[in-house]
């Protein structure tokens, strides 16, 4: 498992094993070769959005000029309610354009 840091939730955010493997095959464009971008995308993120069909989910987003000609990277991660708290990534994917729904926070 790897723990990556999330600012904008103030804690770290886990990559199970699990996820890992659901990532690398569904996903095989961005794992294992960009790894780093999902840390980035969670770590310095150009825009957060609530998942509007999963309510504890949120949608990080940061774009990639040198992927594929320019790409973002989304990454979805569930957080528990209080008291537990976890936080975990569900998927990763690269996208033309940013995940649907509803803005939490954008870059200026």
């Amino acid at each position: 498992m790897a723990l990556l840091e999330c600012p904008y939730l103030g804690k770290r955010v886990e990559l199970t094993g699990e996820r890992r493997e659901h990532i690398l095959l569904r996903h095989p464009d961005l794992l294992p070769e960009h790894f780093d971008e999902i840390a980035k995308t969670l770590k310095d993120p150009d825009d957060v959005r609530k998942d509007d069909r999963f309510p504890a989910t949120q949608l990080f987003s940061r774009w990639c000029e040198h992927l594929k000609g320019g790409k973002w990277i989304v990454v979805a991660v569930i957080s528990d309610p209080p008291p537990a708290e976890r936080s975990w990534v569900v998927t990763a994917y690269i996208a033309r354009k940013l995940a649907k729904g509803t803005s939490e926070w954008t870059r200026d």
